[in-house]
């Protein structure tokens, strides 16, 4: 599974592992795609235009400048969005992000009060939404674009209910170090 196995305590297992769903790319890959259309465009034409004179290859490194950072930008927002880790255990749920300056928060899985999830049409047909837990903190947690948000809200809630039913407390299974 890579980055959850080196948070786990012993024997605590992983139910879901999930990075948030790639429609957070989908702007940061369009606006790549036009830029590098409308700078090699300009490119091509600064080069052969003979109405641009002497300004053909400032053009041409402005150009060039303007599609760098584009690239640039996406590449963040990647790395940005690979390093982001949502995972829920047997015992709590994790989410991590940052790539420089790393947070996270841990939620017991004892201490969830509720459950729910929020995708509207187009989150629906991307199979993705918001996940929103009520824990014994002040306000509910919202996690946004978890790709297949109604199997890992169902999949949470099972072990939530797991865990409240007391199959901890079942005397034929040895106890769980803490």
């Amino acid at each position: 599974m890579g980055y959850p196995q080196d948070v786990l305590t012993e024997n605590e297992r992983v139910v879901v592992h999930k990075h948030p769903h790639i429609k957070a790319l989908l702007g940061p890959g369009l606006l790549l795609l036009v830029v590098t259309g409308l700078c090699s465009w300009g490119a091509v034409w600064a080069g052969g235009s003979d109405s641009v004179g002497g300004a053909r290859t400032p053009l041409q490194i402005a150009l060039g400048v303007v599609w760098l950072a584009v690239v640039v930008l996406f590449l963040v927002r990647f790395v940005s969005w690979r390093t982001t880790h949502f995972v829920i255990t047997d015992r709590r749920v994790m989410f991590r992000e940052g790539v420089v300056t790393r947070s996270g928060i841990d939620i017991p899985v004892r201490r969830i009060n509720s459950v729910q999830f929020r995708h509207g049409l187009v989150d629906r047909v991307l199979r993705t939404g918001t996940l929103i837990i009520e824990s014994a903190s002040d306000d509910p947690l919202e996690f946004d674009d978890i790709p297949g948000v109604e199997k890992v809200h169902a999949l949470l809630y099972a072990e939530l209910d797991d865990t409240l039913d007391g199959d901890d407390d079942d005397p034929t299974v040895p106890p769980q170090p803490r």
